[in-house]
């Protein structure tokens, strides 16, 4: 297909075209408005084919071929939500009709009634891993001695330590009195009962971080290291590998478990003790591996070899390694080297941590845009080449090098057009990092007027930009500047260390202030450590620290898809406008309730238009005005100067706040169904009445420290008004687009559907 936007105006006899140019291209504009119509209906035509099949169809045809076979939503879509319309049907639709479950109907229906079949559902409906468990056959009973069956729950064994390990998991091997309880009780579930079949799903994914440098815990001892780069305690997790045989149950190892020591541990001897690292989670494309060019010997093979890698307990770091050997806590993701056998060129590893969405600075799939034409700069310490940097600094060094070898405009004709190419291509660079090193150097980044520059992480890496304090007479941060009509783009990096500042024109200088400022800057698909640094628990090292300082700037700032900590803005009131800021899909992470999110150093409120849809912000919120906040939680103070401008909308407000006009929000709403209920009780029990709903619908967290799994994911004991509060039913927050509580229904009404008679399934949340 020819898809110059053209084609039409290039049938027309050249005679036309001639007219039509003297006249300024009145009709070519017109063809090229028909040309766009038309190649939507040829695009369309093209895919009437596809669409009769599951797996070649666009999403709004998989209901109706759902419904050819009998297949029916839990839900309808009618109530989209948020973002566009359209966007927010497709995206839930996604969720209520399942492409792999519709392709698989007839195949299920056929097997209905088995027990792996009911892992399948879970696969195809939610897309959550998941293990399904008959609980009868973890029942404790007597066995005729002639019809033995070994395979069912036995007493418990203390010696051994596997079994005792998987206690209450759903790889539990031993036996269980009967539990009269229903498993699917609203108030009190019961698990081990005859009738009676567990699906454990595990919500949270596994995520890859692959040859980036480990951690050295000076403070203990050159020996120790943590996996994870920023020094925190960061529990490593299964890489889930595929099940061959459909009927097979799931195992730890198909699943994102996090990893035991004694799973990780393979015994070759009890006298004396040896064991080494299993080769089922250790080694090269697995779940862990650990790199240490020249350990124990110059040229030893890389990564060090399971043999010589020990599972222990490193727990308080009261561990010495043996000579040769390596110690490896999967538990607390710790690193223990003989302390006279030290690694003199340094560790990398490779490992998988979990994490509830695809959201700031990971090695995920994410969509990368950039201009239409564009410098390219690549940054790599891992493969360095003739064509890359090894800093982001060289890499901005040869971006403005290339521009002044440019130089001045040429005076032949024919050399002008190539010249102005080339001159529009250096103003829009894209600076890509091609690995997950850790990049520790300071970044002062002042932009031209018109200038574009993206930094960015390449598609499934996670580098790191660590800011060291090295400078005494000012603060070191990464600082961004601009002239007119310029922008910034900061795409799937983490920063740590210090925070980011977006500085714009002093309006006392009448010269540059003339000069304009950044017109935008956006934090995509990012993480600014909330707290800057993190100690071995996860709590912050810097608290009262913020991640992004605003500095008179007059650019918008977009923050998607990203965690952040505290926002400050620092503004002129009387001579300029408010700063915009929108964020969606995002943590804004004070580090505590009682400090402040987004605000304004020294001053009661940030001078700032905030709109903020689908995100999670932890601490107080102090700004000018609320234009849009929609899907959000908001776990303090709210206070706004102008109430008047912009609404709340399906969001969590905590009692007592300041805000623009509220609709269906929380506490409030559940506050004002209480007061229609209950209009003749006294004022006092009215009072307690309203405190305890709004305690009862307060969210609660799995962990609200950045670094833990369960990060900012709402409990399974939430409140049905915070986990299914949001405009199209699903959870408030930051994880809304998920669609939980959805999927839940969803796969509740598959399992009654395909559960055998006489026995009931219910939905078991494992994280």
């Amino acid at each position: 297909m020819n898809e110059s936007p053209d084609r039409l105006y290039e049938l027309l006899p050249a005679v036309h075209r001639v007219r039509d140019a003297e006249r300024g291209y009145p009709l070519r504009a017109l063809l090229r408005v028909i040309g766009e119509q038309a190649d939507v209906i040829e695009k369309d035509i093209a895919r009437l084919y596809d669409n009769w099949f599951i797996e070649t169809c666009d999403d709004w045809v998989v209901p109706y071929i759902g419904d050819l076979i009998g297949y029916r939503a839990v839900q309808d879509v009618s109530n989209a939500g948020t973002k566009s319309s359209a966007e927010a049907t497709r995206s839930l639709n996604k969720v209520l009709v399942p492409r792999r479950d519709v392709a698989a109907t007839l195949g299920s229906r056929r097997r209905k009634g088995t027990l792996a079949l009911l892992e399948l559902l879970a696969n195809n409906v939610t897309g959550w891993p998941a293990r399904a468990v008959e609980f009868y056959t973890l029942l404790g009973w007597t066995q005729h001695l002639d019809h033995q069956r070994r395979d069912r729950g036995r007493t418990a064994d203390l010696r051994d330590g596997h079994a005792l390990d998987l206690v209450n998991t759903p790889f539990e091997q031993l036996a269980h009195t009967v539990d009269v309880r229903r498993i699917q009780s609203r108030h009190s579930s019961g698990r081990h009962n005859i009738p009676t079949v567990g699906v454990f799903v595990w919500r949270l994914r596994s995520y890859s971080v692959t040859h980036a440098p480990a951690y050295c815990v000076e403070n203990q001892g050159a020996q120790y290291f943590t996996f994870s780069v920023l020094g925190n305690d960061s529990p490593l997790y299964t890489r889930p590998e595929p099940q061959g045989d459909p009927t097979h149950i799931a195992d730890e190892v198909n699943l994102p478990t996090a990893i035991r020591r004694r799973a990780l541990e393979e015994r070759l001897g009890l006298r004396p003790l040896r064991a080494k690292a299993s080769a089922t989670y250790y080694g090269a494309q697995k779940s862990i591996a650990i790199y240490a060019p020249g350990w124990p010997a110059k040229g030893a093979p890389q990564p060090i070899p399971a043999n010589l890698v020990i599972p222990a307990d490193l727990t308080d770091w009261h561990y010495r390694a043996p000579r040769q050997r390596v110690a490896v806590d999967p538990v607390l993701g710790r690193i223990v080297f003989p302390d006279k056998q030290l690694p003199k060129h340094g560790v990398w590893v490779t490992y998988h941590y979990a994490f509830s969405a695809d959201m700031g600075g990971g090695e995920y799939p994410r969509v990368l845009s950039q201009p239409a034409s564009f410098a390219l700069y690549r940054v790599t310490k891992d493969k360095p080449g003739p064509d890359t940097s090894e800093t982001i600094n060289a890499a901005l060094v040869r971006w403005r090098t290339d521009q002044t070898a440019l130089g001045p405009e040429p005076d032949l004709t024919e050399e002008k057009e190539l010249w102005r190419q080339a001159k529009e291509e250096l103003r829009a660079a894209v600076i890509q990092i091609e690995d997950s090193s850790v990049y520790s150097e300071s970044l002062t980044i002042e932009l031209e007027a018109g200038e574009s520059l993206q930094l960015r992480a390449a598609n499934r890496t996670r580098p790191i930009i660590r800011l060291i304090d090295n400078a005494t007479d000012r603060p070191d941060a990464f600082a961004i500047s601009g002239k007119k009509a310029s922008r910034f783009k900061l795409d799937g990096l983490m920063v740590a260390g210090r925070g980011l500042q977006v500085n714009g024109p002093d309006c006392s200088d009448r010269e540059r202030a003339a000069e304009g400022d950044l017109c935008d800057v956006i934090i995509r698909h990012s993480t600014l450590i909330p707290g800057w640094e993190l100690e071995s628990g996860c709590e912050p090292k810097r608290p009262n620290e913020p991640s992004l300082e605003l500095f008179q700037t007059r650019a918008k700032i977009i923050v998607e898809a990203s965690i952040i900590g505290s926002i400050y803005v620092s503004a002129n009131e009387v001579q300029t406008d408010p700063v915009d800021i929108s964020i969606s899909d995002s943590i804004v992470d004070a580090t505590s309730e009682a400090l402040v999110a987004i605000g304004a150093p020294c001053l009661p409120l940030a001078f700032a238009r905030l709109s903020i849809v689908r995100s999670t912000v932890i601490g107080a919120v102090n700004t000018h005005a609320i234009m849009l906040g929609e899907n959000s939680i908001f776990m303090s103070l709210v206070r706004v100067g102008r109430r008047q401008t912009g609404c709340m909308r399906f969001c969590y407000v905590t009692p007592d706040s300041r805000t623009p006009q509220r609709y269906h929000c929380q506490p409030d709403h559940v506050v004002a169904a209480l007061n229609d209920l209950e209009p003749t009780l006294a004022a006092d029990e009215k009072e307690k009445a309203r405190q305890r709903e709004s305690e009862r619908v307060r969210p609660r967290f799995g962990s609200i420290h950045y670094g833990m799994s369960a990060y900012c994911q709402l409990a399974p004991d939430c409140a049905e008004e915070i986990s299914a509060g949001a405009e199209d039913e699903s959870e408030m927050g930051v994880f809304h687009d998920l669609f939980s509580p959805q999927r839940t229904a969803n796969l509740r009404a598959r399992l009654d559907e395909y559960t055998p008679a006489g026995m009931e399934a219910g939905i078991l949340l494992e994280n």
